[in-house]
């Protein structure tokens, strides 16, 4: 595939690294696990949250539906937090407290910022981006477009990257079955790549076995060698599940100009700066985010 839209991919991958702070601080902020709590999930550890605060655009979502779409996760473990999801609060009780969520946790990290012209400037800009997002073959970017869109600018912002982030990460999935990855050889290719070390992926709960079985599947198809790292052909078919991950990204994108995209970059910078330096996001994210794929714009 030839990328043909009006923005180079590094644009399109810069404004994914941009936004993705924005939206995962309902899965980390304080505020966040205080609305979770207050719907009656366990908050020990950020699962239960997670697993209800994403997968309740889809409605109530069986495990087998939920572990298809995030893919990644230990079917065992999908299995496990959506037991209960559910029965601790129906999904409209939960986007309900999503939202405030959101709202809460965004106020308390960027304070004054939220009703600066700048994001509100910016919130209007992702917005006609999200609003531009074509869903078919998108299921949980369709299900979270489906939503009502907030009032408030930093409400806003999240909702269009939370948009942009399922429209990405739907086409992410498209990408590594593309390339004939399965979910677990997803993980070890990405940890053997340099993404994170294989303990950061353990939360997804794939059993020793399960990850010593794909290591070997991987470096069956010469994609990794003995220690576990990526061969050159490994780095070289992750890079094109990252290329092809970034092309189908970037429809939505076409909704702004050149100048709106570099417009849209500089006003999130400062709020993401604000966002990461509050240091309630994991220090080493397992998107492989930082790392930088050879290919050219």
């Amino acid at each position: 595939m030839t990328y043909s839209g009006v923005h180079g991919l590094g644009a399109v991958r810069q404004l994914w690294q941009l936004l993705e702070p924005v939206h995962a601080v309902v899965y980390f902020a304080p505020e966040a696990y205080e609305e979770a709590g207050a719907l009656g999930y366990a908050t020990d550890d950020r699962w239960p949250m997670y697993f209800a605060f994403r997968a309740a655009p889809l409605g109530p979502a069986e495990a087998n539906l939920v572990n298809a779409l995030f893919f990644s996760f230990s079917p065992r473990m999908v299995e496990h937090y959506l037991a209960r999801t559910w029965h601790t609060a129906p999904p409209a009780r939960v986007l309900e407290a999503r939202a405030v969520a959101a709202d809460r946790s965004l106020q308390a990290l960027l304070g004054e910022r939220t009703a600066s012209t700048d994001l509100a400037e910016a919130a209007r800009l992702a917005r006609r981006a999200a609003e531009a997002a074509h869903t078919a073959g998108r299921p949980l970017a369709a299900a979270n477009s489906a939503l009502s869109w907030p009032a408030a600018p930093h409400a806003v912002l999240w909702h269009a990257a939370t948009i942009l982030r399922e429209h990405r990460g739907d086409g992410h999935l498209t990408a590594l079955q593309a390339h004939h990855l399965d979910p677990v050889e997803s993980l070890v290719l990405h940890s053997g790549a340099g993404a994170a070390p294989a303990a950061s992926f353990e939360s997804r709960q794939w059993s020793a076995d399960e990850w010593t079985e794909a290591r070997d599947r991987l470096a069956a198809r010469g994609l990794l060698a003995e220690d576990g790292t990526a061969t050159a052909a490994g780095l070289t078919l992750r890079t094109a599940v990252e290329k092809l991950t970034d092309e189908l990204a970037s429809a939505p994108w076409s909704a702004l100009t050149r100048q709106e995209t570099s417009r849209l970059t500089e006003l999130l910078l400062p709020p993401v700066l604000d966002i990461v330096g509050a240091g309630i996001l994991p220090a080493q994210s397992t998107l492989g985010i930082g790392m930088k794929y050879g290919y050219e714009d």
